[in-house]
């Protein structure tokens, strides 16, 4: 009997060294995993569950909102509970340049490092922002945009280039008529913090 009970110790202190082997080498296989991990990778999977969350955008600007979509260098989304749900426009296109942080719950913050959640890249992911931008002056979809340097402005894209977009000004709520266009501007995308497209407007 004492053999036998010193064969149960021995096999149980394998047994507990294999375990906490098999352990540190899981967190250290999943520490590896995290450490390639982009940035875009875990945006990807946020926008998979359609996320809550608060852009923190350069200049101090927050902005609540829902991810929706996730492009070439921009974020779709609309607005999160809380915020501009009552406003007419609810579509943001959001430049991935303009955004400083995002903030999030933690159940969230660990949904991003879940590898189940990950989708594939989606045909979206290719579209640039000028593409997109290109569709909105297409259509003649009115937006407001929200510049670094604090300005709003409402307007229809009447052309958007590699890096920059014209924009014909006039209130919000007025088709793009002559009469209407109070003046012209030429807007740097680099200038840009988020575009408000018309609540009818679909992404294409």
């Amino acid at each position: 009997m004492h053999w036998d009970r010193l064969f149960e110790d021995l096999e149980g202190q394998l047994a507990s060294e294999w375990e906490a082997e098999r352990a540190a080498l899981d967190a250290e296989s999943e520490r590896l995993r995290i450490s390639r991990l982009e940035l875009r990778s875990r945006i990807r999977m946020l926008c998979a569950v359609e996320a809550r969350m608060t852009l923190d955008l350069a200049g101090g600007q927050r902005l609540p909102v829902r991810l929706r979509a996730l492009g070439a260098d921009w974020l779709a989304t609309e607005p999160s509970s809380g915020g501009e749900t009552a406003a007419p426009l609810s579509i943001s296109i959001v430049p991935l340049h303009a955004i400083s942080g995002m903030s999030m719950d933690h159940g969230m913050l660990l949904t991003s490092l879940d590898p189940q959640v990950a989708a594939e890249p989606a045909l979206r992911e290719r579209m640039t922002f000028g593409f997109l931008l290109r569709d909105f002056a297409r259509r003649r979809v009115p937006v407001r945009i929200a510049l670094r340097d604090g300005d709003e402005v409402h307007g229809t894209i009447d052309r958007a280039g590699a890096d920059h977009l014209d924009l014909a000004v006039h209130d919000a709520g007025d088709v793009r008529r002559a009469d209407a266009v109070r003046g012209f501007r030429i807007v740097p995308f680099s200038a840009l913090l988020w575009l408000r497209a018309s609540g009818e407007a679909q992404l294409p």
